[in-house]
């Protein structure tokens, strides 16, 4: 139970080479409407404690994904189709026909690979400034694995140790995608993050993030999922990036472009928000639950 009273269990659901560590936020009654939520990239389950708060009466159904967080000694392979095993595993583990797809960043492309594959399960979704194919770098080939030195400074923090929480809630609080000061929500996510006895590291596996940045390009297989779509898709925008600079992931004009693989997206731009504060913010998170509240109704 969170300071706000929010209900929080962590349950274990068994998968290939272990068991998939899953966060439930919110009421544990089965017949309560839900969410199958996938966080982004080197994140874990409780990047959606803003968007639970949002959503009182709705059960958050949030693995934390092979190779993050309580799932980070999950072995390979990884990739988006890997980790859309993982998440119909827990739906049949749980007892659940169907859920509402939601996901953040890359794991947007994980709900839309298991809505492509099961639309009875997943009738629906709605994706935070993720799911749709991004623009590599030049000169990258998006059929790479790419190098860590590569992926960012997301991924540059998994390179490093902290010797105390203290510490890592100093790091984030220097990062330019968060005003001060941080949130409950925020401190409870960098917390649970940092994995292991000091001198501890952030909990995602660099192995995996390494592995899995490659899918977020869309490669052939992805881009046929994405055509195969035959669910309801809401895609939310930043207009600013991972440091909270423009344009964004997905430039002014890019996701109008992806009507040409899904023609019935509906593009939501969400104002003063960046890759994180999309969801991780009071603001961002009541933009992603007004979206995900609109798509619960038309499934009713």
């Amino acid at each position: 139970m969170s300071d706000s009273g929010l209900e929080q269990n962590l349950v274990r659901v068994p998968v290939d080479g272990g068991e998939l560590a899953v966060g439930i936020l919110g009421p544990s009654d089965p017949s309560t409407p839900t969410l199958l939520a996938a966080h982004g990239i080197t994140a874990h389950h409780r990047s959606w404690l803003a968007v639970a708060e949002q959503l009182p009466g709705v059960r958050i159904v949030a693995p934390d994904l092979r190779g993050r967080g309580r799932s980070n000694a999950l072995p390979g392979p990884f990739g988006m189709r890997r980790h859309a095993d993982d998440l119909e595993r827990v739906l049949d583990h749980l007892g659940i026909d169907r859920a509402l797809g939601v996901g953040h960043s890359m794991g947007a492309f994980v709900v839309t690979t298991l809505a492509a594959r099961a639309p009875a399960r997943v009738p629906a979704l709605v994706l935070v400034d993720g799911g749709l194919p991004l623009q590599p770098p030049d000169g990258i080939d998006p059929e790479a694995v790419l190098p860590v030195s590569l992926l960012g400074p997301a991924a540059e923090r998994l390179t490093m140790t902290f010797d105390s929480r203290e510490e890592y809630r100093a790091f984030w609080a220097q990062h330019p995608a968060f005003p001060a000061p941080l949130t409950p929500e925020l401190l409870d996510y960098i917390d649970y993050d940092l994995d292991g006895e000091p001198p501890a590291h952030p909990s995602a596996s660099v192995e995996a993030v390494a592995a899995d940045q490659p899918e977020v390009f869309g490669p052939r297989w992805y881009r046929d999922a994405l055509r195969a779509l035959r669910v309801p898709v809401t895609v939310l925008r930043a207009p600013l990036g991972l440091l909270a600079e423009p344009p964004g992931l997905y430039p002014p004009g890019a996701l109008e472009q992806a009507r040409e693989l899904v023609p019935q997206l509906r593009i939501v731009e969400v104002d003063d928000v960046n890759h994180y504060t999309i969801l991780m913010s009071r603001h961002g998170a009541e933009a992603v639950a007004a979206e995900v509240r609109a798509a619960l109704a038309e499934l009713r």
